[in-house]
């Protein structure tokens, strides 16, 4: 998927680039909105990241003649503006969603993931019970709800759910998962399993992830 940041501050743009790159996006910057517009019309791009107020034209200006074009792609909007009626005209002119600085980058994450939810119908998806997992977006949902997870919390989940039905040892979680191939703590694991359960409203009784004492843990279809 490849996203589209047009930001002025260029702190914002550099934190959003990295952050995004390392949850598997491609991403290109533009610094005013006559760069980002002309970007934007090559029509590459899956999402938009538009700051409201930018040098050259607005970020409302540059959604209502973006949308000229490409009616469909998604926009979400990142300002410091935000009262209801600001809301209601950043979305009239075409935004999808509308997110206020400073702002948490988890929750600009699921946002966008949210956008690009019915991008195709092609791609891998992977289930435990209510879970489902989009390996390629990165993307956990439990039934209709998206789950923010951190991105080893999901290399665990995608770790288990891919050898489900089968015991994980915990020297195996440790190399796969985080890559270490010596001696080493694996209580890390009991860690983000308890995080894993929590977020995605899984209860031990339920035994989706089970524990199996000694020796590590099973994902398993009830």
């Amino acid at each position: 998927m490849r996203i589209l940041i047009v930001e002025d501050e260029a702190g914002i743009s550099n934190f959003l680039k990295q952050g995004l790159e390392e949850e598997a996006f491609a991403v290109d910057v533009a610094d005013n909105g006559k760069a980002g517009l002309e970007l934007a019309l090559s029509g590459n791009y899956d999402l938009l990241l538009l700051d409201w107020m930018l040098p050259g034209i607005s970020g409302i200006e540059l959604t209502r003649q973006f949308r000229k074009d490409f009616p469909q792609t998604p926009i979400i909007f990142l300002t410091a503006k935000d009262t209801l009626d600001e809301t209601v005209f950043g979305l009239q002119s075409g935004a999808n969603d509308y997110i206020k600085k400073p702002f948490y980058f988890e929750e600009l994450l699921v946002r966008i993931r949210v956008q690009l939810r019915g991008k195709t119908d092609l791609e891998e998806k992977l289930t435990l019970g209510p879970i489902t997992i989009f390996p390629d977006r990165h993307l956990v949902m439990n039934e209709d709800l998206v789950i923010p997870l951190t991105q080893k919390e999901f290399a665990l989940l995608e770790y288990l759910v891919r050898n489900k039905n089968k015991v994980c040892r915990r020297t195996r979680i440790i190399e796969s998962v985080w890559d270490i191939h010596f001696e080493y703590n694996t209580g890390v694991i009991d860690v983000f399993i308890n995080s894993l359960r929590k977020k995605l409203n899984l209860h031990i009784e339920e035994d989706y992830i089970q524990t199996i004492r000694g020796v590590g843990y099973m994902a398993k279809e009830l």
